[in-house]
């Protein structure tokens, strides 16, 4: 009898539709374009289904057809072409490369193209019709993402990650190909079902009350039988698209009245927790203050809202600007996006002291450039980070000192996720008064280690942070904090799901 035939591939990236960069075929090989047989031995934040789908085909005697995997790092639009040659291309493997058994797939889930505000949904429905109706399709997302309608409809099991910081990539690919396999032997048959607590926020699992919301979610897939798998849809406000909100998300075998039980009691929990969730946001000068204060160190803090992993530049100044008025010493930040600048450092060479402007090129509210004389301390090529099991490259990069402020600058944006950002340029984050990172959350984890004070700074407006100020043309305007009474709850289970008059999953 011959073994079960999974196909895998990556299909990823997070969009701020507010971002003025754009995503294009570049920006993909910058941070992952790997052809079939090329995605290296570890993972990147949405293609843990490689790695974890090698081992599982290792282990279960399965054959493992890997496809294309791409991965950009989180910025403004993907350029039309791009994401229809991207999904064309594994779509043809599919269709050559089958018949398979299921397919386990890699997504963010809060991308979007010209010309297509869902175009995972527009992805996966093409696999559908390319595999038919009795063919699983499992896919891994990101919890800031847009859980649309289509997307359930054609998929039989979504699961997302549990942790901000995602910390649980890899586990949560190994829940995935763990329902490939029961799904596949015929143990289980996973159905959805989701809750839509008309609410968009922020949920830090590093910190209380969601870090017990979580806890008790994990603890409820252990021990309730027929349930598969429990994710909180965070959402993604900086996505101006239809379906953009949190969400509840039961996977279950064959159970949909237990999943729709389960997501309402659930997303019930969730919009009672409203506006109780998000870390306490402090302007650049209380950030300083309370740094300078505190007896001991390093003190983090995070310049949250410009970071690249929200599709932010990273170059804003403003945190900096606070401290070279300041005179501040004995302070490093990791890091500031500056291809130029970087281009500059390298033709210099290490010692080298220069004239440099900086920063606060990309877009408004973001600080003005910095113009110091540097003295350039260290330029590494293809400049990299750790995340987890995850290496992330921050493409060539540099170490600068003005007066007794470091800088990192980078030429690939990259939010900071570990301390390996300082450490790799020489720096003992230890030895450290402050530490400045560009990153909403995923720095905590690493930073927590070394760091006893923690603070989350919002510093200009390079993000948009606020729903209800922000623009949007197309999100729904019946949701918490855009619309401020209480609009009500929606639980929807799959088979409830209509798309162009065909019943969803």
């Amino acid at each position: 009898m011959a073994p079960p035939r999974a196909f895998t591939a990556v299909l990823a990236t997070e969009t701020n539709t507010f971002s003025p960069i754009r995503v294009d075929m570049k920006a993909f090989r910058a941070s992952l374009l790997a052809r079939p047989g090329e995605h290296p031995d570890t993972p990147t934040l949405c293609s843990a289904v490689i790695t974890e789908g090698r081992r599982f085909a290792r282990e279960n005697n399965w054959d493992l057809v890997e496809g294309t995997a791409a991965w950009a790092d989180p910025a403004g639009l993907v350029a039309r072409a791009t994401f229809e040659s991207l999904r064309d291309e594994i779509l043809d493997q599919i269709r050559t490369q089958g018949p398979f058994d299921i397919l386990v797939l890699g997504l963010h889930g809060a991308m979007v193209a010209d010309g297509y505000d869902d175009p995972e949904g527009d992805f996966l429905e093409r696999a559908r019709t390319i595999v038919g109706e009795d063919t699983p399709i499992v896919a891994t997302i990101d919890p800031h993402s847009h859980l649309t309608a289509k997307r359930v409809a054609a998929t039989d099991a979504l699961i997302a990650f549990k942790e901000f910081p995602h910390t649980d990539f890899v586990d949560r690919a190994v829940d995935a190909w763990k329902i490939a396999g029961q799904t596949v032997a015929g143990t289980v048959t996973p159905v959805m079902s989701v809750h839509d607590p008309k609410m968009i926020e922020v949920f830090p699992t590093s910190s209380q009350p969601m870090r017990a919301f979580v806890d008790g979610m994990i603890k409820r897939e252990e021990e309730t039988p027929g349930l598969l798998s429990l994710s909180v849809i965070h959402g993604f406000m900086a996505g101006d698209v239809p379906e953009m909100g949190t969400k509840v998300l039961a996977v279950t075998d064959n159970d949909k009245a237990l999943g729709a039980a389960i997501t309402r009691e659930l997303g019930e929990t969730l919009y009672a927790m409203r506006g109780k969730v998000r870390s306490v946001e402090l302007d650049p000068s209380e950030a300083f203050d309370r740094a300078l204060e505190f007896d001991g160190g390093p003190v983090t803090i995070a310049d949250m809202w410009d970071n690249p992993g929200g599709g932010t530049a990273g170059d804003a100044t403003v945190l900096l600007r606070e401290a070279l008025d300041r005179q501040l010493s004995n302070i490093a930040f990791g890091s500031i996006w500056d291809p130029v600048a970087v281009q500059l450092c390298h033709a210099a060479g290490e010692g080298a002291r220069m004239q440099l402007r900086f920063g606060a090129k990309s877009a408004p509210d973001t600080g003005d450039p910095v113009d110091v004389e540097t003295v350039v301390i260290r330029n590494i090529r293809n400049a990299e980070q750790s995340f987890g099991e995850s290496v992330v490259p921050i493409g060539d990069a540099s170490l600068i000192r003005v007066a007794g402020v470091e800088i990192i600058l980078n030429s690939t944006r990259a939010q900071c996720f570990d301390i390996s950002l300082f450490r790799n340029f020489g720096i003992t984050p230890e030895d450290r008064k402050i530490l400045v990172v560009k990153s909403t959350n995923h720095f905590h984890q690493s930073f927590a280690k070394v760091s006893p004070l923690i603070l989350y700074c919002s510093a200009g407006g390079p993000y948009p942070k606020d729903p209800r100020k922000t623009p949007y043309k197309k999100a729904p305007r019946d949701i918490w904090p855009i619309c401020e009474g209480d609009p009500g709850h929606e639980s929807v289970t799959a088979d409830r799901l209509y798309i162009a008059g065909k019943p969803g999953r």
